[in-house]
């Protein structure tokens, strides 16, 4: 039998994003509450975190391409309608036509798998993703994926839907916009493959505190929300 790399994918998870099996733990969490760090005993499942870090480090890798116009990261989760979603402002992804391969740039990005602008073997890394997977992972394992990109320089914007696991991809809607750049991903995960129902307070708590740990190392002028 030969797998696409995308059913490969689905099928051996453990190797892009760890264990769908839900584990029980000791971890520090920021409880929304409280408004503070706590350590609890809680369940969790490693790849659904895996899958919203993917789309939180690209965020604030972005402090590292446009440090002069990024401030802001800005994480919502909805437990209620299981969605999750990190917007960042800065410069984006450009809203054109790659030329070598003849779809626009946020497509390829967002759900094309091994497709990545961070290759190059000789440039000092210091940001996160090189292997050409990231946040097609996160599309991959959403019921729904969606990104909304603004492009300041051609004035446009950018939205495309993915569904069914990056499988049903939508045509993507181009126009005139005058605001700022900004880049906005919000995802359905697919609960039931991580043997879940809803999201849950654990889960909704560790990923504040994830988010947290990034507002830590962003520069003093930028904010994480």
């Amino acid at each position: 039998m030969k797998l696409t790399q995308h059913e490969h994918i689905l099928l051996r998870p453990d190797s892009y994003v760890g264990s769908l099996e839900v584990q029980r733990e000791w971890v520090w969490v920021y409880a929304q509450q409280k408004q503070k760090m706590e350590q609890v005993h809680m369940n969790y499942v490693p790849g659904l975190y895996k899958i919203f870090d993917e789309i939180l480090v690209n965020a604030a890798d972005n402090f590292e391409r446009d440090p002069e116009h990024q401030n802001c990261i800005k994480v919502e989760i909805n437990e209620k309608e299981g969605m999750v979603s990190v917007e960042n402002n800065g410069q984006g992804l450009p809203v054109e036509m790659h030329k070598e391969h003849n779809m626009y740039v946020p497509e390829m990005v967002f759900g094309h798998l091994l497709t990545s602008d961070n290759y190059d073997d000789d440039e000092k890394k210091t940001t996160g993703g090189r292997n050409g997977y990231g946040a097609k992972l996160t599309n991959i394992f959403s019921k729904r994926f969606e990104i909304e990109c603004v492009d300041q320089a051609r004035g446009k914007k950018y939205h495309q839907r993915w569904d069914d696991n990056m499988k049903i991809k939508g045509k993507p809607s181009i126009t005139p916009h005058k605001g700022q750049s900004h880049t906005k991903v919000t995802f359905w995960p697919d609960l039931a493959r991580f043997g879940m129902k809803k999201l849950d307070k654990d889960i909704a708590n560790l990923m504040a505190r994830r988010a947290l740990d990034v507002a830590g190392c962003t520069p003093k002028n930028a904010k994480c929300i």
